[in-house]
């Protein structure tokens, strides 16, 4: 049960402890020299490690061969415009713009391009995207090269996009009601208070009323006369570059096809338009805003204070970089750390620089508070800040920090030659559009290794000047109910500079944190059995306190290794007595610490090493999951050996701060129209299911925080009811040791009951419909919108269930293909349609039938809902009498077959396709043939020849 609001925590370190073995991650990294370099030398203005260049009409280039992903590239043109130069009658023109790119242009018509990127497996919305926003347009495609002519063809269409963009007064109409719904959707509780603090922060500025999503008015008025002209006068080849990153071996041959498909096109006749500077005013005085707001998630507190967004041109610069990205990152840890005291003044708190528009970048510290809590929540943060002026950061927390940082950057450095195409990509286009500097990650990772020993904590100190409330300070407080007034905010401003000016805040108060996970390293296991799966290059052990250990080494990345542990047995085996409380298990012992320690305390140990262990108990399994650097390894490896071994007891503090936090999450998805759509469909489709209900203020005081915890320390104590698949850059002669030490070293449970095995599972109690429903949930709401979901019941039988799930994942993908092209692409009524599937209902047994549930989710016009479901519904009978084209299934196949070829480059792929083979219904001991025979179905979909009419039900259950 996951009722709590994500906290914002610092960035995840590694754990301290085990001197003795480790990988060789460091080697490489520790061997690199320092630079010599004076701080005003100037950085390369000229991107490195890139074909870079202009034409003579004036588009710049950037071409560059990167093996990952392997045979695709990542390609994208930037356009320097966005939303700020539009008039007032174009607002949200830019945006319209970018929408009709992908409907029409010279030589693609009524959504052609979206079809032929889908045929070369370019899933629409995965890898093929667009974004607008105050200061440019972003085209981004992801496409194949593994077949002659392709990426021509794709460089082909961005070429189109830059002037071939056809703007008629029917293509505007088709597009209309999309951009409307896209509209439409931002104006919810999370968007209207975005809006409002947007138009908070930029007051005086143009900025302010020039939004990327534009307004009503202009969306549903505008003319393409107008809409023509603005993509004409600003989308000019001088404004634009085009980026292609990708797996191809001739960078110059690239740069060939973007000369032949882009050299061709002539400037302007005419000198193109000088993109404007637009000035944001700074001020004083602070600017304040109580925000009420209904539908809120919850009650928040926002302090922004702007700034010039300075560039980096010298190492001087970058520098400064570095030792403002400490501060955030100091201060963040502090603020985390006041999250977890005693009645804490919020539940989670952050700080970041973000830039927000071309000539701004602001300090941002955002915090969520219980409600009646936001005067106290502000407060407590500017007394933070006020109170590192006052006396700066110790040298320990700076030590923790550079840590972080030089962990983070030795990360990257030994990952340089297997970054994602679409992440140099990103490189580039920030070159191109904010003139940031682009170094290449050696030399990058040499500079930071030589200035970070020598940042002060002096120096970082200077930085918390950025967020004075002088320094055009916004201050802006979020309430589903008014409680606080401006004069609060005012007062509290007031008070916290009083204290200032007096020196009366007392410094941090530091924790004691142990040195050492764990303090006396656990008798090594042994190997009772070993198996190889040379089909999947795995190699299984059965160790000698039961546990499977199953581990497959890669070379996808060289600074990961990741692993997940899972044990049949979870929520369903409850009675529903017992049912809220266990389920609150894994929240409560979160908060007082599963590895030992309290999170705060265990974030400072984990300093500077990268090590991520969660948990998670669902309805028929309980499980750990762990990301580590390999030379950390045995830092992950020691958390879950704690989590085995560490009773978790309720302490009062700890368990007062998760109640708080729950149930403010209660009352604030009590306030949210979309759960109670939710909660109204989940009880039509699972029946009346305490299972399936949401829980409610009065269960949360029903909880009993010892059974919950005594819950959870038994789902994490047995290791014989465990299989552990790890994955990843892992040297056997050295992690198997680490492995039979943490793991193997688990104590056995005395007199343990056999583990359970899947077909002793209880199923989950719940039932479906028997007729055919069609139901509207109405919900009072600020502004009406309207939400869609139409579930259909499946029954999966057991002597087809291998093939048919495969067929249901088929299928699922070919339904929101084949709506969107309807839904969208024909009637242009909605933005984005979601197919899923749920088939969790059963427990996992070896035999006996599946049954489950396929939704068709989408938002619309609420006076168009009727209608579109009844399009819906036209097109699944289609389906299920007359099936789909050779050509609908074959795009599908080639998207699943893309998608395929890309995971088998991924540990996490890796990771999920072995744990699915373990809990498919067909494994019987051996893995391996379990795996392949997974894989085969997986790769060889017929054409369906029917799709089952599956009973109808949930057909309608929209707002209005």
């Amino acid at each position: 049960m996951d009722l709590l609001p994500s906290a914002t925590e610092p960035p995840p370190a590694g754990g301290g402890g085990g001197a003795g073995r480790r990988l060789r991650r460091g080697v490489g990294f520790r061997s690199l020299k320092l630079v010599s370099i004076a701080m005003d030398e100037p950085l390369p203005a000229e991107p490195v490690g890139v074909a870079y260049g202009r034409l003579a009409n004036g588009l710049t280039y950037y071409v560059r061969s990167n093996p990952k992903p392997r045979m695709r590239a990542a390609l994208s043109l930037a356009v320097k415009v966005g939303s700020v130069v539009e008039e007032k009658d174009e607002r949200g023109v830019a945006h319209i713009v970018e929408h009709l790119a992908f409907s029409a242009t010279a030589r693609y018509t009524n959504h052609d391009i979206v079809r032929f990127l889908e045929s070369i497996g370019a899933e629409f919305g995965a890898c093929q995207n667009a974004l607008t926003s105050s200061d440019e347009t972003i085209y981004e495609l992801l496409v194949p090269v593994d077949k002659p002519g392709l990426l021509s063809q794709a460089i082909s269409v961005l070429a189109e996009f830059s002037s071939e963009v056809r703007v008629s007064a029917e293509d505007l109409e088709k597009e209309r009601g999309a951009v409307l719904e896209e509209y439409r959707g931002g104006r919810n509780a999370g968007g209207r208070m975005q809006d409002s603090h947007w138009a908070l922060l930029f007051e005086g500025s143009k900025y302010a009323d020039r939004l990327p999503i534009g307004t009503e008015k202009v969306i549903r008025t505008v003319t393409h006369e107008t809409v023509r002209q603005f993509y004409q006068k600003w989308y000019h080849l001088s404004n634009m570059a085009v980026f292609a990153v990708g797996d191809f071996p001739d960078t110059q041959a690239v740069v060939e096809m973007i000369k032949e498909q882009f050299g061709q096109k002539a400037p302007a006749s005419y000198p193109p338009p000088v993109i404007p500077d637009f000035p944001v005013p700074s001020h004083i005085e602070p600017r304040f805003s109580c925000f009420v707001e209904s539908e809120a998630a919850g009650s928040a507190v926002v302090i922004s204070c702007k700034l010039p967004a300075d560039g980096i041109k010298m190492v001087k610069d970058y520098r400064d970089s570095l030792v403002e990205s400490m501060f955030h990152c100091a201060l963040n840890q502090r603020l985390f750390k006041i999250s977890r005291r005693k009645d804490p003044p919020y539940f989670s708190c952050s700080s970041t620089a973000d830039a927000l528009v071309r000539p701004v970048k602001a300090y941002i510290m955002t915090s969520s508070c219980r409600e009646r809590g936001t005067v106290e929540a502000l407060e407590s943060m500017l007394l933070e800040v006020a109170r590192v002026r006052l006396h700066g950061f110790s040298q320990r927390e700076i030590s923790i920090v550079r840590a972080l940082m030089m962990s983070e950057i030795e990360s990257a450095y030994l990952e340089r030659d297997q970054m994602q195409s679409t992440s140099l990509r990103d490189e580039f286009l920030q070159h191109f559009l904010h003139e940031e500097p682009v170094v290449g990650i050696e030399y990058e990772t040499r500079l930071q290794k030589t200035l970070l020993p020598h940042i002060s904590s002096a120096e970082v100190v200077k930085f918390a000047e950025n967020f004075s409330t002088t320094n055009s300070c916004v201050i802006k407080v979020v309430e589903p109910r008014a409680h606080a007034s401006l004069e609060d905010l005012k007062a509290v401003v007031l008070k916290v500079s009083t204290l200032e000016q007096e020196k009366a805040i007392p410094p941090w108060d530091e924790e004691q944190v142990p040195e050492e996970i764990i303090g006396q390293s656990p008798e090594p296991g042994t190997v009772l059995d070993k198996v190889e799966h040379p089909g999947i290059s795995a190699t299984e052990m059965i160790l000698s306190n039961g546990m499977r250990i199953c581990y497959k080494c890669t070379d996808f990345l060289d600074d990961q290794v990741v692993f997940t542990g899972f044990a049949y047995g979870g929520l369903s085996e409850l009675s529903e007595d017992e049912y809220t409380s266990c389920s609150m298990g894994s929240t409560i012992a979160g908060e007082i610490g599963i590895f030992g320690y309290r999170p705060s305390v265990l974030m400072d140990m984990l300093a500077g090493k990268r090590a991520e262990v969660g948990t998670k108990v669902g309805a028929y399994m309980r499980s750990f999951s762990g990301d580590c650097s390999p030379s950390d390894l045995e830092t992950a490896l020691q958390l879950v050996y704690q989590l085995f071994t560490t009773e978790v007891e309720p302490r009062e503090e700890e368990v007062k701060i998760v109640m708080q936090m729950a149930a403010e999450a209660i009352y604030a998805q009590e306030r949210d129209p979309y759960t109670a759509f939710a909660n109204r469909a989940r009880e039509i489709n699972y029946g009346n299911s305490y299972f399936f209900k949401p829980i409610r203020i009065s269960d949360l005081k029903k909880v009993n925080p010892i059974r919950a915890c005594e819950y959870f320390n038994n789902c994490f104590k047995d290791p014989s009811a465990f299989t552990v698949v790890i994955i990843g850059n892992i040297d056997p002669s050295v992690s198997v040791p680490l492995i039979l030490q943490y793991l193997g070293g688990i104590p056995k449970v005395r007199d343990s009951a056999q583990p359970l095995s899947r077909d002793d599972l209880k199923g989950l109690p719940f039932k479906f419909p028997e007729t055919i429903i069609r139901e509207v949930v109405h919900s009072p709401m600020v502004e009406a919108q309207c939400f869609v979901q139409l579930g259909f019941p499946v029954v999966l039988k057991s002597r087809a269930m291998m093939e048919d799930i495969h067929y249901v994942g088929f299928l699922i993908k070919l339904l929101e293909t084949k709506i969107m092209q309807v839904l969208r692409f024909k009637y242009g009524q909605i933005y984005s349609v979601n197919v899923g599937v749920f088939l969790g209902g059963n427990k996992p047994s070896t035999s006996g039938d599946v049954r489950g549930d396929i939704s068709v989710n989408f938002s619309c016009d609420p006076d168009m809902s009727s209608k579109l479901v009844d399009f819906v519904l036209e097109e699944i009978s289609y389906l299920q009498t007359e099936g789909p084209s050779e050509e609908d299934v074959l795009t599908i196949l080639e998207i699943e077959q893309r998608a395929h070829e890309n995971g088998l480059q991924e540990n996490y792929y890796w990771l999920d396709r072995i744990l699915r083979s373990y809990q498919s219904r067909i494994y019987s001991g051996d893995v391996g043939s379990t795996f392949e025979l997974g894989i085969s179905w997986d790769l060889t979909f017929p054409i369906p020849e029917m799709i089952a009419a599956w009973h109808l039900m949930g057909s309608h259950l929209p707002y209005s």
